[in-house]
């Protein structure tokens, strides 16, 4: 008898444990994926080349490009010279046909996996986390160190092939909470909110650009906290908590209040976004969609840049 009950014991706190698993936390590991697997209305999205995924994703995951796919959008601003604003949050319509095509509804609990390689990658996963979130659904995971740290052990169960969904119907339900325009960073700046500029310190400084930024330098009064600083190595896992606080407070960055992460173009700033917002729980942080792709083709006079450097 008491074999008996230890073993209907067991199995009840391992039932609580993955109904408590399964209530979307932001940040999963590994070990959440293995014992997560097969569960309804739990949808895995690779996000590696399709090439990597059909060797071997996890079991019932789905594919698909975050490059390719529709998940951002372009916006060309002149069709002669082919000056565009980068990287664009889509419109609902849009997204919520591709979300739809992928299996997903409102009631998925939707699990990204970047391919863990590089911060770049997670950014991608922290990119399409925020983008759920904007449309309403937060019933959604990201997966720290991606696909790399689930393959890490062996023993962890890969399928071959492509799996392909059964088109569902999502709706979103706008939510702006997180999302900062540019007339948003302009009254930011009047009113002292922290700007953090995600990118690398020699774009902060004005000593290098993105292709798809007109003019050197940062918003007046941002912050310098690369979003790569973020992870481990320059790799695909985050830094824990305890660590990003004291390199939050290193930089001169606040933990509480209103504040907005940029980039160039949106991707960068997600990472910056997902741990203030969600790691280090700043509820209260915005992130610029249009960053310095948008905020440099704008008037200079109404939407100033600062150079700390000078290129001659």
């Amino acid at each position: 008898m008491i074999g008996r009950f230890s073993t209907a014991l067991a199995a009840a706190v391992t039932l609580c444990a993955a109904s408590s698993a399964f209530a979307a936390e932001p940040l999963v590991d590994a070990a959440w994926v293995k014992a997560n697997v097969g569960q309804p209305d739990t949808v895995f999205l690779d996000l590696r080349p399709m090439a990597a995924y059909e060797k071997g994703h996890v079991p019932g995951a789905l594919h698909t490009d975050f490059g390719k796919d529709g998940w951002r959008v372009n916006k060309v601003l002149n069709k002669e010279t082919g000056d565009k604003i980068g990287g664009l949050l889509p419109d609902t319509a849009s997204l919520e046909k591709l979300i739809g095509g992928l299996g997903i509804d409102n009631n998925t609990h939707v699990v990204l996996l970047s391919p863990g390689e590089e911060a770049a990658d997670l950014g991608m996963s922290t990119r399409l986390y925020w983008t759920f979130l904007v449309l309403g659904h937060d019933n959604v995971s990201v997966v720290n160190g991606g696909m790399k740290a689930y393959m890490a052990d062996k023993s962890d169960p890969l399928e071959p092939g492509v799996v392909k969904p059964a088109a569902k119907t999502f709706t979103a339900k706008l939510d702006t909470t997180y999302l900062a325009t540019a007339d948003d960073v302009s009254a930011d700046m009047k009113s002292n909110v922290p700007l953090i500029d995600s990118r690398p310190p020699a774009q902060n400084l004005g000593l290098d650009k993105s292709g798809v930024v007109t003019r050197y330098g940062t918003l007046p009064g941002a912050k310098s906290l690369p979003g790569e600083w973020m992870t481990v190595k320059g790799g695909g896992m985050l830094r824990d908590a305890a660590t990003l606080k004291k390199l939050y407070a290193a930089a001169g960055v606040p933990t509480e209040g209103d504040a907005v992460t940029f980039c160039n173009t949106g991707h960068w700033a997600s990472l910056g976004w997902f741990v203030n917002a969600e790691v280090l729980g700043n509820k209260k942080t915005k992130l610029y969609d249009g960053s310095m792709s948008e905020w440099s083709h704008m008037d200079p006079a109404t939407h100033p840049m600062v150079a700390k450097v000078e290129v001659n």
